[in-house]
């Protein structure tokens, strides 16, 4: 008998437990089927949750729509109390009780938005009266102003007819502007119930506010997660409040400021222009927009002169470009400056779903998600997406 081994097929694998062993190039081959199986199965899970993700914003949205007269009076009264809430931690460290401390402060507000309806209620009401007469007048004041611009319509209309003159239009009878005093006392039980509610939910939340927040961090689970817990929530409460209570002096100082220059342009009702230009200016750029329209009508209406007309207007946008370029990111730094697109985005999001108040509360809104987003661990894209 010989002693020659049988023959090995070239590139075959040796025998491992009397099995034909894999080739190794097979091997690679379903390692790699293996791992784009899993790469496909997370795009399909990422896809999943994306989906997911903008389903549960549509339903949060939704839901704030339904349970929006729930929610404004929550998030205007939690606001205030986060702007109030450091004038109180400072009675409360100088062994004043929280209780006589909130009484206090709440008095004194209550007492100074009282006082300032009260001095503004008659140049407004006036407004609102005289209001049909003033549009007649300014209707005729622009007179002048369009009788050329009719005379160039018409001769661009009989050029376009070849020469055959165009007829004017009788003029159509209009409408006075009816503006019903009833409407407004009619809602006054509506809007008083809605200021109480929302002063004793700021009552409340100075009284009860730091209790409240630790229950929250008892839940919990261990003292590491207490600890992480109490530093975020302080943080939060510290630079929301600052955040806050600097934006109502900044724009309380822009409104003086107003008040004063109209006063000194001899403007008819400078306190009532002035605390218009002071709410307005918590909507960013809409509210220096509609406050210098205003102004700009207002003078028109007072005015003879167009310069003299025009002037408290121009000094009011200088003063917004001031103060919105230099000023109030000086003071507030750099990270709370929001981007402009994220802020017209967020006014027109909860503008539509809450009207007026909610374009109010947008941007104080956007810019405590945007602290949050800051400090809670996977929301950093949200912060440095809206940052500027």
């Amino acid at each position: 008998m010989s002693n020659t081994q049988p023959s090995v097929p070239t590139g075959a694998a040796p025998a491992v437990g009397g099995a034909m062993a894999p080739e190794p190039a097979a091997v690679t081959k379903q390692v790699k089927q293996a791992t784009q199986g899993v790469h496909r199965m997370r795009r399909h899970l990422r896809a999943i949750r994306m989906m997911l993700n903008a389903l549960l914003i549509l339903a949060l949205l939704y839901t704030a729509t339904i349970v929006r007269e729930l929610l404004i009076p929550l998030v205007l009264a939690a606001f205030i109390g986060l702007a109030l809430n450091p004038i109180v931690a400072a009675g409360a460290r100088h062994r004043i009780p929280r209780w006589l401390g909130a009484c206090v402060l709440m008095i004194s507000l209550i007492a100074g938005i009282g006082s300032g309806v009260g001095m503004l209620t008659q140049p407004a009401v006036g407004w609102f009266h005289n209001a049909p007469s003033v549009i007649r007048s300014f209707g005729t004041k622009l007179e002048h102003l369009t009788r050329p611009l009719e005379a160039a319509n018409r001769a661009t209309q009989t050029l376009v007819n070849n020469g055959h003159p165009v007829r004017a239009q009788p003029a159509q009878n209009q409408t006075d502007v009816a503006i019903s005093v009833w409407d407004v006392l009619s809602n006054a039980p509506k809007v008083l119930a809605a200021v109480l509610t929302v002063m004793l939910l700021v009552f409340f939340f100075l009284i009860y506010g730091d209790l409240l927040l630790r229950r929250l961090v008892e839940i919990a689970p261990n003292f590491g997660y207490k600890r992480h817990a109490v530093s975020i929530v302080r943080g939060i409460q510290t630079e929301v409040s600052r955040y806050i209570l600097t934006t109502v002096v900044i724009n309380v100082i822009l409104g003086m400021t107003t008040a004063g220059m109209l006063y000194l342009l001899h403007m008819p009702d400078p306190l009532l222009w002035g605390t218009v230009a002071t709410l307005a200016n918590f909507i960013p750029y809409v509210g220096a927009i509609f406050t210098t329209t205003i102004l700009l009508l207002v003078g028109l209406m007072h005015f003879e002169a167009v310069a003299q007309a025009v002037l408290p207007a121009l000094c009011f946008a200088a003063i917004t470009a001031v103060e919105g370029n230099l000023i109030t990111p000086m003071i507030l730094g750099r990270r709370m400056r929001i981007s402009p697109i994220a802020i017209l985005v967020w006014l027109l999001v909860w503008g539509w779903l809450w009207g007026v108040p909610g374009a109010l509360l947008a941007v104080p809104m956007l810019t405590s998600a945007k602290l949050i987003a800051e400090r809670v661990r996977g929301w950093e894209w949200f912060a440095r997406m809206v940052q500027r």
